[in-house]
């Protein structure tokens, strides 16, 4: 079935954008009428709920896309934090506080820090940790990459990486390491625009990071995170290529597993300006547009976002979320916010986190997802 870079070429970004803002009415009530019958949407459909036409229809999609959530995963939210390992980064974008120019004070994790980490998190509940680090192929690679892996599997039965983007090769490697997901954000699937993001390192190679779920997936890895950077571009038309490369994704390998991020521009060391900005009411619009799109996909909520709003946002379409997030090196055993990535926004200890989703009558889950079980279950 070819690859999702010649799907993309098929058709411009200026074409797409163009069909998602000529949606009318009719559209949207087409749409909402296939999602309440339980039909599966098409594309169209989905440009038409994220289109302005469909904005006076929120209150509707809120309640669709809470129907379809807890249908399929019951009222249950998987808990995960997110593990710095480095700040280093070979890379110039625009938009991270991490790209190589900002002047910050570099480190990378050596295993004592590392087992410091991973104790300090394992006594705030977790079983589910993701990985993140700057990209830095010669200081945090493959060779690190194994020896952190070799540390952590002690503690944790669930672990996810966020990391430059690699090979098959090695993400097969991953996988016998113990890794269950990768995530990899496009950033914006404006092919132009995107050099204009990435100035300098291999992630200004705009096709092989677009390829990279697919590398993710002939290597067998359980599950990949797809998303965008909303903010960079026109949030709508990134939005809608999202959603292609998930429908792509999903015939192409339709064993694994796919979860949706929803990444706003945060502040930070240089960072970028907001070309497109997505009000709270709009990011609502199109977590409940994913949602009816497929009811099948994870949809991951950060501390990038207000407590508030991810307090009303849990019984809306999400399914997973972070609490208690550091965004640097250390940042559990040490607190040094000096080297953060970005800013977060809801502050909650973990245990805040955890009473407010069991209040609202959901039960905390913080283990995704056994290792060895995706074997029993094909046998």
């Amino acid at each position: 079935m070819g690859t999702f870079t010649q799907l993309l070429d098929q058709q411009s970004w200026q074409q797409r954008k163009n069909n998602i803002y000529a949606c009318d009415e009719d559209d949207v009530l087409i749409a909402l009428t296939n999602a309440k019958s339980g039909k599966r949407l098409s594309l169209k459909n989905f440009q038409a709920l994220i289109s302005p036409a469909a904005e006076p229809y929120l209150e509707h999609m809120a309640r669709l896309s809470q129907q379809l959530t807890q249908q399929r995963f019951g009222k249950t939210i998987v808990m995960y934090v997110p593990l710095y390992l480095s700040n280093m980064c070979s890379k110039i974008c625009t938009y991270c506080g991490f790209s190589m120019e900002n002047k910050i004070r570099r480190t990378t994790l050596d295993m004592t820090q590392l087992v410091a980490e991973a104790k300090a998190i394992k006594k705030l509940g977790f079983d589910h940790i993701l990985l993140v680090t700057g990209e830095s192929e010669r200081k945090v690679g493959m060779a690190y990459f194994e020896q952190a892996l070799s540390v952590l599997r002690q503690y944790f039965s669930h672990i996810s990486m966020e990391v430059q983007p690699l090979s098959t090769k090695d993400y097969q490697q991953l996988k016998d390491w113990g890794v269950e997901s990768i995530l990899v954000y496009q950033e914006t699937y404006h092919r132009d625009k995107y050099a204009k993001y990435h100035l300098k390192g291999r992630k200004s190679d705009f096709d092989f990071r677009l390829a990279t779920p697919e590398r993710v997936g002939e290597a067998g890895i359980n599950k990949v995170g797809i998303g965008c950077l909303l903010g960079l571009e026109d949030w709508r038309s990134d939005a809608f290529h999202v959603a292609m490369q998930l429908e792509f994704l999903e015939q192409k390998f339709w064993k694994m597993k796919f979860s949706l991020s929803f990444p706003r521009l945060r502040p930070c060391e240089g960072g970028a300006e907001v070309n497109s900005p997505i009000s709270e009411r709009q990011l609502v619009q199109l977590i409940c547009a994913y949602r009816l799109f497929n009811n099948q996909v994870e949809l991951s909520l950060s501390t990038r976002e207000s407590a508030v709003f991810r307090d009303n946002m849990l019984s809306l379409g999400i399914t997973t979320m972070s609490a208690g997030s550091k965004t640097q090196p250390g940042g559990y055993a040490s607190d040094n916010d000096s080297l953060e990535q970005f800013s977060i926004d809801d502050t909650r200890s973990v245990a805040d986190v955890a009473a407010m989703i069991k209040a609202k009558g959901f039960e905390v889950i913080w283990k995704d997802w056994q290792p060895g079980l995706t074997e029993m279950v094909d046998r």
